[in-house]
């Protein structure tokens, strides 16, 4: 079975096993990974499940779409490779994939 590696501002990591399928917010909200809070539920409608990216999984991890970058756009941390967890559906090839986790979930 493949892993995920969520790491918090702080460097602190939380290793999850990959569900191909579930969205990369199912999984740390399954796993309790702290500074995913996820207040939609995964509706992409606020934007409290940022994440970023290294380039390399940024690609992996398909475009985001309007509605997506819209929000992505409103938060104080976005970087280039920013993207909101639950609009990131996992696959078996992201096994390995490092998820870094800005200091503030807004």
């Amino acid at each position: 079975m493949g892993q995920i590696t969520f790491i918090e501002h702080d460097g602190t990591e939380h290793q999850v096993k990959l569900e191909a399928g579930k969205s990369l917010m199912e999984l740390a909200t399954d796993n309790l990974v702290p500074g995913i809070d996820a207040d939609c539920g995964g509706a992409c409608a606020c934007g409290t499940c940022h994440v970023i990216l290294s380039p390399t999984w940024f690609t992996q991890a398909g475009a985001a779409w309007v509605g997506e970058q819209q929000i992505l756009g409103m938060k104080p941390e976005v970087e280039n490779t920013s993207r909101l967890a639950c609009q990131i559906t996992v696959t078996d090839e992201m096994d390995g994939m490092q998820v870094r986790l800005p200091e503030f979930q807004m």
